[in-house]
C-alpha cells in the first residue's frame, strides 16, 4: 500500500553556547532555496524574556545529501514596530517563506507578538538577506465573523495564484485564528463530547486579488474573501490544527504538512500536557479548497528525548519544507521542525506515487 514514509535525520540546530540571542531556544524555522540554489533556514531565536528574532542560517549537507548542520549568517528580522513590541519584550516568531512567482519575490509570514497578542505580519525580500516589513495582515469579515482583533498564527502563502471560491485566481494565505475559547489549553478542559465549531476552530484560506499591472508593490495586506478549509477530525488533532510548512505542489496535488494537538498522558498544567504532532493534507491541485487526503494518524510525533523533553514537552512543530530536486529526488521532501520548543530537527518525507487507501 502506498504511504507517506518518514525517516528522522536528526537534530540540526540547538542554542549556541554563549549566544544571548538563543539562550531560551532556537526553533520553528522557515526553509527556502535561494536563487543560488543553497538552502537557507530562518529560525526563531529566543533571548531572555521570550524576546524573539528571526535569524538566517545556511544548511550544510553531507556527501549523501542529508542535512547535517548550519552556518549562522545573522538576523533577518527583529522587533522594531509597535505591533511587534510589548512591555518588557517583543517578538518576530515562527516564520514561513514562499517564493511567490507572480510577485517575483520571497514572501515571509510570521507571528508579530505585540501588545495585543499574536498577529500575522508579512515581509518580502528579493535576495533573502534584506527584508522589508509590510505590516500586519488584515481581513474583511466573513458572514459577521471578525478576524481582525483576534489572535492569529500558523500562516503561510501559496507560491502561485490559486482559485478562490469566486472561481478567480488570487493571492492566498493559510491561517488559523484563535478565537476566545479555542486555544488547545482551553479546549483541553472541555469534555470529549464537545461539538466542534466549524468556523471558530478551522484552518482558513483567505484571498485577495492581485493587480498584475502593479504587483511588485502591494499597498496593503488586506484579504477580502475566505474559506474554512479544515477543522479537527482525528484523535491526534482533536484540540487544534494549524498550518505547518507552506503548501508545495506534488504529483498528488498541493501538499500541506500541518500540526495537530491532543492531550498527553501525565501530570502538569494544560500547556505541559499537550502533544503536538505532524500530519499531511493533500489539496486538489485545481481547487485547493478541496481536501482529497488527510493523515488519519500523525506522520511524525514526539518520540526522541529532544522532542519529549524541553521548554515545552512533547512538541513536533513543522514549519519548513524543502523539495530535494537538487539530488534528483523530487518525491523526497525534507521537513524542518521545532523540537520541544527549543531545538530544530529534520526528517525525510517520501511522497508516494498514489494516495494511500483509506482504512
Amino acid at each position: 500500500m502506498s504511504e507517506f514514509k518518514v525517516q528522522r535525520l536528526g537534530m540540526l540546530m540547538e542554542p549556541e553556547p554563549g549566544n544571548e540571542m538563543e539562550v531560551e531556544g532556537v526553533l520553528n524555522p522557515a526553509a527556502v532555496r535561494g536563487k543560488d540554489g543553497q538552502l537557507y533556514l530562518f529560525p526563531r531565536m529566543v533571548a531572555k524574556g521570550n524576546f524573539s528574532r528571526i535569524g538566517i542560517a545556511k544548511v550544510k549537507f553531507n556527501a549523501s545529501g542529508d542535512p547535517v548542520g548550519v552556518e549562522r549568517l545573522g538576523i533577518a528580522l527583529e522587533p522594531t514596530e509597535p505591533y511587534e513590541l510589548r512591555p518588557g519584550g517583543g517578538g518576530c516568531e515562527d516564520p514561513r517563506i514562499s517564493y511567490v512567482e507572480p510577485l517575483g519575490h520571497y514572501v515571509m509570514t510570521y507571528v508579530a507578538f505585540g501588545p495585543n497578542g499574536p498577529r500575522i505580519a508579512i515581509a518580502r525580500s528579493n535576495d533573502l538577506l534584506t527584508w522589508e516589513k509590510r505590516g500586519l495582515a488584515t481581513f474583511e469579515p466573513y458572514k459577521g465573523l471578525e478576524f481582525d482583533g483576534i489572535d492569529n498564527k500558523d500562516s503561510a502563502v501559496f507560491p502561485e495564484l490559486i482559485e478562490s471560491p469566486e472561481k478567480e485566481k488570487k493571492y492566498a494565505i493559510i491561517h488559523r485564528p484563535l478565537f476566545p475559547g479555542t486555544s488547545p489549553e482551553e479546549l483541553a478542559k472541555e469534555p470529549d463530547s464537545r461539538e466542534v465549531d466549524d468556523h471558530r476552530e478551522s484552518i482558513w484560506l483567505s484571498y485577495r486579488p492581485l493587480d498584475m499591472n502593479n504587483h511588485t508593490v502591494i499597498k496593503d495586506q488586506r484579504f477580502t474573501s475566505h474559506y474554512h478549509l479544515a477543522l479537527p477530525q482525528f484523535e491526534w488533532e482533536k484540540l487544534k490544527i494549524g498550518c505547518g510548512a507552506p503548501p508545495v505542489m506534488t504529483g498528488l496535488g498541493w501538499m500541506l504538512v500541518y500540526h495537530g494537538v491532543t492531550v498527553a498522558d501525565g501530570e502538569g498544567d494544560e500547556k505541559q500536557r499537550l502533544t503536538y504532532s505532524a500530519g499531511v493534507m493533500i489539496l486538489n491541485k485545481d481547487n485547493p479548497c478541496q481536501i482529497i487526503y488527510r493523515s488519519p494518524e500523525p506522520i511524525l510525533k514526539p518520540e526522541l528525548p529532544q522532542e519529549t523533553v524541553g521548554l515545552i514537552a512533547n512538541v513536533v512543530f513543522p514549519t519548513g519544507i524543502d523539495r530535494r530536486d537538487d539530488i534528483s529526488m523530487p518525491n523526497r521532501f525534507d521537513i524542518y521542525y521545532g523540537m520541544a520548543d527549543d531545538r530544530i530537527g529534520v526528517a525525510r518525507l517520501d511522497v508516494p506515487a498514489e494516495l494511500p487507501v483509506a482504512k
